[in-house]
């Protein structure tokens, strides 16, 4: 759970999806060029196999399989914050959430 913000930051993948609706990487509207080479255009959001280690978490200090991000998907659907810049997305107040 992001952001509006950082909603641009978070990486594309190669192939479209099938499902044309919401979809970010779709050639209609502007998403993907037509013959665009993601090898080429996306260096800044692969995945680096050898990167040394990944960011851990700044609330259960697990490690964050999201490049950018600095809390987990569980601590930050908990919390109702977004996973990369911490700030508030949504009020938890009257969910009923486990505390695990």
């Amino acid at each position: 759970m992001v952001c509006e913000k950082c909603q641009k930051k978070l990486g594309k993948v190669i192939t479209p999806d099938p499902w044309k609706s919401g979809a970010r990487n779709t050639t209609e509207g502007g998403g993907r060029k037509v013959g665009e080479n993601k090898a080429l255009t996306a260096k800044k959001n692969r995945f680096n196999p050898y990167q040394t280690s990944f960011e851990k978490c700044r609330i259960c200090k697990t490690s964050v399989h999201q490049p950018g991000s600095h809390y987990c998907q569980g601590c930050a659907y908990k919390k109702g914050i977004c996973a990369m810049c911490g700030k508030k997305v949504l009020e938890t107040a009257n969910y009923r959430q486990s505390s695990t």
